[in-house]
């Protein structure tokens, strides 16, 4: 057998294999409300981060409870619901949505024994709308376009929050609990608390026109308001619906926590591929010296044990953002990612029932890739390929029965969070 396809002894050594799903576990897949998670109705498949954690005796009670949460709002998000503006949505409650991730993520590195108190975030949210009302003068705000500039100016000014300098790498930037308390934010934050604000005001009978929130692509721009009946046709592109909100916010999230940060001009998928091998490399000869040693290093803290640093990500935290993506979007790619993180986890065999998987919806008719770039779609096809006979092949040659050396690298916090 070629090298290539030779098991590395760090990944036979310390596969772990996770304790069987609970009935009451909120991480089994199928948290369903319509038919926008369609792709995850399958008992087969199931969740590994939570029982890895509690194998490894780190208590997950809260982060279940936190999940648990998350899905009870999502449930309610229909194909309709998630086509709907942030500023007219009703059914679901993102700010409680965006507390529920956050809750769960910090159960997750803290190891607390309280929760994260989602209530009383929530109720610092209302209070912000609360505490506009004595800004509001009906006789200097009477037109759509004051009255939109005085919020802004209550919230940019007189509050202070403001859109962050740093890179969205920064965990605080990311979770609703800190943006509120640090008052410095993403665009997806900022735009949530913006439309918080709206939703409230509009409950109180304030709000008397149609109001929409432009979100920003560029790097610099905070989300602002308008009237929508004055809105031009380029305006489009800039509005954010309940559905795109949760899946920036986690994909924030999975982009900011991924393990392999060398090169960013690959997607995730490839960055993870290249760590594990599985990308030709022909492609990579003009990499930096720097971007080789990063990805070395990424993979040594891997198989060291070391799944958090500062700057190098976290595989809990990236692993349990491919997780809710998973029950949220009917992205076959999420199901990809979710399986590479396995595989460098080694967990071969979910590695390969999710790869599986993701190979049936994309040959499927049902599901529709869209492929913007063909020759990065060439390249990670390859790199799934590759995936793909090497966890066949260890299945053959080793199986998956336990290994007599068993280690949880999960329950490992040695770095700083």
């Amino acid at each position: 057998m070629s090298s290539f396809f030779t098991l590395p002894s760090t990944f036979s050594k310390f596969q772990f294999y996770p304790l069987p799903f609970s009935s009451s576990s909120c991480s089994r897949l199928p948290c369903r409300g319509g038919s926008n998670v369609q792709h995850v109705e399958n008992h087969d498949l199931h969740f590994v981060l939570h029982d890895a954690l509690d194998a490894s005796g780190i208590d997950t009670t809260h982060a279940r409870e936190a999940r648990q949460g998350f899905c009870s709002q999502i449930k309610r998000l229909t194909d309709i619901e998630k086509e709907t503006s942030i500023c007219i949505n009703r059914h679901v409650d993102l700010g409680r949505t965006a507390l529920y991730i956050a809750a769960e993520d910090d159960s997750l590195v803290s190891h607390s024994s309280v929760p994260l108190p989602v209530d009383a975030f929530v109720g610092r949210l209302d209070d912000l709308s609360m505490d506009y009302c004595p800004h509001y003068n009906p006789r200097c705000d009477s037109s759509p376009e004051k009255f939109l500039e005085s919020i802004e100016r209550f919230l940019y000014v007189h509050k202070g929050f403001r859109r962050t300098s740093a890179n969205l790498l920064e965990p605080q930037a990311l979770y609703l609990h800190s943006v509120l308390t640090h008052r410095s934010g993403s665009p997806a934050m900022l735009s949530l608390i913006y439309s918080e604000i709206l939703k409230m005001l509009r409950l109180w009978g304030l709000l008397y026109f149609d109001a929409e929130i432009y979100f920003p692509h560029d790097a610099l721009n905070v989300p602002k308001g308008y009237h929508k009946m004055k809105s031009k046709e380029s305006d489009q592109a800039h509005i954010m619906t309940s559905g795109n909100l949760l899946v920036e916010i986690l994909n924030n999230l999975k982009h900011a926590f991924w393990p392999f940060h060398h090169d960013h001009t690959k997607t995730l998928f490839l960055r993870a591929a290249h760590a594990a091998n599985c990308v030709d490399r022909s492609d990579f000869v003009g990499e930096s010296g720097s971007q080789i040693a990063s990805a070395k290093a990424a993979q040594h803290r891997l198989d060291r044990g070391v799944w958090t640093t500062v700057r190098f990500g976290d595989m809990r935290r990236s692993l349990s953002a491919c997780e809710r993506l998973i029950l949220l979007t009917n992205n076959a790619n999420e199901l990809r990612d979710y399986s590479v993180l396995l595989y460098h986890c080694g967990l071969y065999k979910e590695s390969l029932q999710y790869l599986t998987k993701y190979q049936e919806l994309k040959n499927s008719s049902i599901q529709v890739m869209k492929l913007s770039d063909s020759k990065r779609s060439m390249e990670e096809d390859a790199a799934v390929d590759k995936l793909l006979t090497r966890l066949s092949l260890i299945q053959l040659e080793h199986g998956w029965s336990r290994p007599s050396v068993a280690r949880n690298f999960l329950g490992n916090n040695s770095d700083p969070c």
